[in-house]
């Protein structure tokens, strides 16, 4: 079938809740705020297809009764998405989801990666001889190295904008021979997994996630269904081309509001 599977995870912030009353609120690490906060933490695989749709397709809200880690979550969910068929080329994500068995897991599923992966993991370019991933002179269209307990990928490094310095694993099963992947593959890669970025920031903004007042279970699995359900509407409607981007409707909804709100002032004036 094609494309790309994202896994990524974020916080929905529920400061003021008791994490004794629910088994999904607890202490999560937020990249967004650079420090742990208090909520619930959403993983979720999200598909971009070859025409550039993007969907989630599983999903797991973190709960602590499971005695699971986000990364045992991951191999779960991708288990599932391939036991229903869906065969993608690609599979991205952050540094976090870069462990030994994941990275493994991918490769026995025969699925290509594009993940981070921390400063200080080892590789080698002369066998048995390792270094930090940081120390290493990376080329411009990535180093091939040998990634210590998996195997041979391809190093990238991305330089961002407040001065941060990340490195990236790109391991192509389409083409056995890393020396014929560049630069472009991992920039359309890295780009592509940006989408699961914007899509936590649309559910925030625009679905509601985040703005619900029940305690139990269900009630908060079916609140978070219902706003993934409200993004796929979103999305399939800029896919059909109803809407320019996920934005479009409550900003014209606002102006419709707000042009209504000053007409009514206007004639109140005028009839006083």
């Amino acid at each position: 079938m094609g494309g790309t599977l994202s896994i990524d995870d974020t916080v929905i912030e529920k400061l003021y809740s008791n994490p004794k009353l629910s088994k999904f609120i607890g202490y999560f690490w937020s990249g967004n705020k650079h420090k742990t906060i208090k909520g619930i933490n959403l993983v979720t695989l999200l598909y971009t297809d070859p025409n550039g749709i993007s969907l989630p397709l599983n999903y797991r809200l973190y709960d602590k009764e499971d005695d699971l880690s986000k990364n045992d979550y991951f191999r779960m969910m991708l288990s599932e998405v391939l036991a229903w068929g869906l065969r993608p080329i690609y599979v991205t994500g952050d540094s976090w989801y870069s462990s030994k068995e994941n990275l493994k897991f991918l490769k026995k599923q025969e699925l290509g990666f594009m993940i981070g992966i921390a400063k200080n993991r080892q590789v080698s370019i002369v066998k048995g001889q390792y270094q930090s991933v940081e120390s290493l002179e990376i080329e411009e269209n990535g180093t091939i190295v040998y990634l210590k307990e998996f195997g041979e990928v391809k190093v990238f490094k991305k330089h961002f904008k407040n001065g941060m310095l990340r490195f990236y694993i790109l391991f192509d099963k389409e083409n056995k021979d890393l020396r014929e992947t560049d630069k472009t593959l991992f920039t359309l890669l890295k780009t592509t997994h940006w989408i699961i970025e914007c899509y936590h920031r649309a559910l925030k903004q625009l679905c509601g996630i985040n703005k619900f007042i029940v305690r139990k279970s269900e009630a908060i699995l079916t609140h978070f269904f219902s706003s993934l359900r409200a993004f796929i509407k979103l999305e399939l409607m800029r896919a059909n081309e109803l809407i320019d981007n996920w934005y479009q409707l409550q900003r014209e909804l606002s102006i419709e509001v707000n042009r209504n709100f000053i007409l009514e002032q206007i004639n109140l004036k005028l009839s006083a």
